[in-house]
């Protein structure tokens, strides 16, 4: 029986490593409203579509998940000020969520605070993973932010460093 029992948890763990994002975790959405902040908010979620590489998630807090659900529902109705809100919130709560922290970079972007969604997108990059669908959100944040500002080197860097982030996940037999 706790041969069984290891398989099984064995069987959860490769699971919950596996490729794509996994049921129940909320994803930040791509906003539905048609308009300027739309369009930067779908090149920078383009961006971090996860394919077949491997994406770990972390555990939760539920008091975030509400908050993040809040966020989702506000941006689907192109209530940006309310999104940026709730993310605040959530973010008193998990100061060094590095996915928040894009977002919140992202929302900054929406209002045109280019300078500050790319500072908080660097940020992200330094709490999070270096690598996969978060690190080209990044990557992409800080390129928009700087192409708004006129910087073709730092928007040339920042696209190169995005080509960078995509990891193969391990071949499974």
């Amino acid at each position: 029986m706790t041969g069984r029992v290891a398989i099984v948890v064995l069987a959860c763990l490769l699971a919950a490593c596996s490729g794509g994002t996994s049921a129940g975790v909320a994803q930040a959405p791509v906003a539905t409203r048609p308009g300027p902040a739309a369009g930067l908010l779908e090149q920078v979620r383009a961006a971090g579509k996860v394919g077949v590489e491997l994406d770990v998630q972390p555990l939760r807090d539920p008091q975030v998940q509400d908050l993040r659900a809040a966020a989702t529902e506000a941006e689907g109705r192109g209530e940006f000020d309310l999104a940026r809100e709730s993310i605040d919130k959530a973010l008193l709560l998990a100061p060094a969520d590095p996915d928040l922290v894009q977002w919140r970079a992202e929302l900054s972007l929406v209002h045109r605070d280019f300078s500050e969604a790319e500072q908080l997108a660097q940020r992200s990059f330094d709490l999070g993973p270096k690598s996969g669908g978060l690190c080209r959100r990044n990557w992409t944040t800080i390129q928009l932010a700087a192409e708004s500002r006129g910087d073709q080197a730092q928007a040339g860097h920042a696209r190169e460093q995005a080509a960078g982030c995509r990891i193969a996940p391990p071949v499974r037999m």
